[in-house]
């Protein structure tokens, strides 16, 4: 059980010490994983950015997840009995709101380039991990050295699906009960994170273009 999202990523950052003084880029998934990637960030000296992806929604329970999409990838593990017309509606809908997004983090600072980092991805926490393996899809897809993936909790399966990915070079998952039912029930405190909350998470400190000269 963690306390909050903050100490979750205190003790990530304690895992990934041994990248400090790499040429290394944090990447959060908004809204969650921010509070953790800033903690990061900073504890080694590295620069922020986000990953923007949206997971698609089952059109019966919207909180289960078939697929997620970022601006120009997509990741799709379809049930029988959904319609392409829907998943195609849905595709479109959701990329809207990420180029919304895009525009609203980056409207002070520019992205980070990725080629030839050692990139970072944390959240905090996953499910299923659709959209965890979309956001590594869209990051591999920009030529970075290697992909860390850096969660607090996840159940076993998860993890071992995001393992077995090509593009990751290692996952660190502080947590893998077997009993697991939502990343919210590993924290005591796991009230959503706002926009405005996100955004001033993410504007808080300079993003710096090359850490590494």
């Amino acid at each position: 059980m963690f306390r909050n999202r903050t100490e979750a990523g205190y003790l990530l950052a304690g895992e990934l010490l041994k990248y400090k003084g790499e040429p290394l880029v944090v990447m959060a998934i908004p809204r969650g994983g921010l509070p953790l990637g800033a903690v990061v960030a900073e504890t080694l000296n590295a620069p922020l950015d986000v990953a923007l992806t949206k997971k698609i929604g089952h059109p019966f329970n919207r909180e289960y997840a078939i697929g997620a999409v970022s601006r120009n990838q997509i990741v799709l593990s379809k049930p029988e009995g959904i319609s392409q017309e829907f998943v195609d509606s849905e595709t479109l809908r959701l990329r809207k709101k990420l180029e919304e997004r895009h525009r609203m983090f980056h409207r002070k600072k520019n992205p980070v380039p990725l080629k030839g980092k050692q990139v970072v991805i944390i959240d905090d926490g996953i499910a299923t991990g659709n959209t965890l393996r979309v956001t590594i899809a869209l990051i591999a897809a920009e030529s970075p050295e290697k992909i860390i993936v850096a969660i607090p909790v996840a159940p076993p399966g998860a993890v071992e699906r995001i393992k077995a990915m090509e593009e990751v070079d290692e996952v660190i998952c502080l947590e893998t009960p077997r009993n697991f039912r939502a990343v919210g029930q590993f924290y005591e405190d796991f009230a959503p994170v706002t926009d405005e909350e996100a955004l001033a998470i993410f504007e808080r400190e300079p993003l710096r273009e090359d850490p590494i000269r």
